[in-house]
C-alpha cells in the first residue's frame, strides 16, 4: 500500500484484508506496469479502487467525472459502482495510456459507460454547461490544477455529492515545510479546501492521501 506514513508490516496487514482486485484489474494492473515503467506509480492501488466503487455505491452516484485517467483502473472502479444507466466522464491528455484503458474498459463490458474526452480537463470542464451535472468526482491529475478541477466540479456538483480527491500526503512530506516538487501546491489545495464553507472535508491517511469533499 502506497503511503511511507504508513508502517509497512500495517499496510501489508490492511491489504491482505480488503477485498483483492478481480483477474481484469489484475491484468490491467500488471499491462500498466509493463508498458508504462516508473509511471506505473500514477496508478491507483487496489484498496483505493475498492474504496472508489464502494463510495460511488453509497453515495448512489449516477454521474460521475473522472479527471486524470491514465490506463483506466480507476475508471472501471468508479464505473462498477454506478447503476446500469450511470454515466462517467473522463478526462485525461493522453491518447497512448486512454488507449489501454479503451481495452479494458471493452473488457469489463463498460464502453457504454464512460465518456472519453481527450484534451486539457479544465478546458472540457469549463465547456460543460453550469447546472448540476455530477454526483461524484475523482481527481488524480496534474498537481497544481488541482484547485481549478475542485472549482470547477464543485458548481456541477449535485448537493450532497462526492469529490474525492489522491495524492493529498504527497507521501508524508506534506507536513514538511522545506518539501518541494507537488508539495507546496497540494498544501495550498488542502488548505483551500478546509477553508471552504460550501464543503464539508476529510482527508483520510489512506494510500497517498485520499480526501473526501461533500458538497453541502
Amino acid at each position: 500500500m502506497k503511503g511511507a506514513f504508513i508502517a509497512h508490516d500495517v499496510a501489508e496487514y490492511a491489504s491482505a484484508h480488503t477485498t483483492p482486485p478481480d483477474d481484469l484489474l489484475a491484468s490491467l494492473a500488471e499491462e500498466t506496469r509493463r508498458q508504462t515503467g516508473d509511471r506505473s506509480g500514477m496508478q491507483i492501488i487496489p484498496e483505493q479502487g475498492v474504496l472508489l466503487t464502494m463510495l460511488v455505491q453509497l453515495a448512489g452516484a449516477r454521474r460521475a467525472v473522472e479527471v486524470g485517467t491514465f490506463t483506466g483502473y480507476s475508471s472501471i472502479c468508479v464505473a462498477r459502482g454506478l447503476p446500469e444507466d450511470g454515466r462517467l466522464l473522463a478526462c485525461d491528455v493522453s491518447e497512448e495510456w486512454t488507449s489501454i484503458a479503451r481495452r479494458y474498459w471493452d473488457k469489463a463490458g463498460l464502453t457504454g459507460k464512460i465518456e472519453l474526452r481527450l484534451g486539457p480537463a479544465a478546458d472540457t470542464l469549463r465547456a460543460l454547461p453550469e447546472e448540476e451535472l455530477f454526483d461524484f468526482a475523482f481527481i488524480d491529475a496534474d498537481k497544481p490544477a488541482y484547485p481549478v478541477y475542485y472549482e470547477e466540479i464543485l458548481r456541477r456538483l449535485a448537493p450532497g455529492g462526492l469529490i474525492t480527491v489522491d495524492n493529498t500526503l504527497q507521501s508524508g512530506r506534506i507536513a514538511d515545510p522545506s518539501a518541494e516538487g507537488n508539495v507546496p501546491a497540494m498544501r495550498a489545495f488542502n488548505d483551500l479546501v478546509a477553508a471552504d464553507s460550501r464543503v464539508t472535508t476529510v482527508l483520510l491517511p489512506f494510500a497517498d492521501g485520499l480526501t473526501l469533499i461533500r458538497k453541502n
